[in-house]
């Protein structure tokens, strides 16, 4: 993977988490075809080769935006034609975001609006600061929300609730969000960065092939019935039996140690 994107920035911590932060933030790092791309090569990328990492937090630059959504001044006075080529790459990028083996937390640190909105409901779990603002806006603009939103968001807060808030286009706070399962922890401003890497940090330390095979265990089994869902576990299950790890899990159990994962 680069290390260098015209409008998002990476780095890494310990290097085992991968930092992505939206970096436009003059326009409050709204969302525009360069972004969807940079995204999606980052996720895309890490589909094939994890390159050691076992965790990711997606931000936004500055105080006051994780993401406005999308750049309506790019999109004004496109053609039918270029819209929808565009939306195709936003389509493809929300995919490889939650397709992605590894954990990934959002850190939302500002106004998350449309796509951004999405971006974040696309991820495993969501940090937010107490300031921060939740809206899926599309209707207002006579759209609807088109990258995941319907979809993650009446998972997240339930199905009365998501009508409520996408076809009335009303923003939320963080507080409401986090009461209504969208956000599991809200945290002041100055805390999130350290918050989210502190829990990106624990689950980076656990086996990583286990935190992925439970990811998927959870996330497709969410899409079935309970006993498809119990199915998939138990082979979810039994492809970490025959690991390293889970040896090594066990003898730095009776050893009282803390173990050593190498994700074999």
């Amino acid at each position: 993977m680069r290390s260098e994107f015209e409008t998002i920035a990476v780095g890494r911590y310990d290097d085992q988490i991968l930092l992505v932060t939206l970096n436009r933030p003059d326009v409050s790092n709204a969302l525009n075809t360069r972004m969807g791309l940079d995204l999606m090569e980052v996720f895309e990328a890490l589909s094939i080769d994890l390159e050691g990492l076992r965790a990711v937090i997606i931000t936004g630059s500055g105080e006051k935006a994780f993401c406005a959504g999308g750049d309506l001044k790019e999109r004004n006075g496109m053609t039918d034609q270029s819209w929808q080529a565009q939306h195709a790459i936003f389509e493809r990028m929300a995919r490889a975001i939650m397709g992605c083996p590894l954990p990934v937390l959002a850190a939302v640190n500002g106004a998350a609006y449309g796509g951004g909105c999405e971006i974040a409901a696309a991820c495993d779990f969501i940090y937010a600061v107490s300031h921060a603002r939740f809206a899926l806006t599309e209707v207002t603009l006579g759209i609807m929300p088109g990258t995941g939103g319907t979809q993650n968001l009446a998972r997240a807060v339930g199905e009365r609730r998501a009508k409520e808030l996408i076809l009335s286009g009303l923003p939320f706070t963080a507080v409401e969000a986090e009461a209504w399962g969208l956000v599991n922890r809200v945290v002041a401003p100055e805390d999130l960065l350290e918050t989210t890497l502190g829990i990106a940090r624990r689950i980076a330390a656990n086996g990583p092939i286990a935190v992925r095979q439970a990811k998927q265990a959870i996330h497709r089994g969410m899409q079935m019935s309970l006993w498809d869902g119990l199915a998939f576990e138990i082979e979810a299950y039994n492809r970490l039996v025959p690991t390293e790890d889970r040896r090594e899990g066990v003898r730095a159990f009776n050893e009282r140690r803390k173990p050593v994962f190498r994700g074999r």
